[in-house]
């Protein structure tokens, strides 16, 4: 009895590159992940370098009061922005309607100019 030779699964030349990229991919993004959480926000404190629990309580807090005004300042940014962008969309939208109404009125006298004959001059 002869003994067959194992087959190899045909798709490991086109998988074990993909699977190489991909781990790699994954690498990168874990990187950068611990690099951004590394970054400070000026600002807050760094409260881990506090010994005393009381200490390291009102650190937090701080930079949780920090926090929430920084949130609450950049809302209000955004709200005066998206007020001043409806404004701005009203203005262009009244200005199309005029226009609109301009270009009507031009086209109803273009019209109008077509349907009457031309008086014929005589020389």
């Amino acid at each position: 009895m002869k003994h067959k030779p194992r087959q190899i699964w045909p798709y490991g030349i086109i998988v074990a590159p993909l699977l190489c990229l991909g781990l790699v991919c994954l690498g990168g993004v874990l990187l950068a992940a611990a690099t951004a959480s590394a970054q400070d926000i000026r600002g807050l404190e760094v409260c881990t370098a506090e010994k005393q629990m009381d200490r390291r309580t009102s650190c937090l807090q701080a930079d949780v009061e920090f926090l929430q005004q920084t949130l609450n300042k950049l809302a209000h940014d955004t709200q005066d922005k998206l007020a001043a962008t409806d404004r701005d969309l009203s203005a262009a939208q009244a200005e199309i309607a005029t226009l609109k109404a301009t270009v009507e009125k031009l086209n109803g006298e273009l019209a109008q100019m077509k349907t009457k004959p031309e008086p014929s001059s005589k020389k």
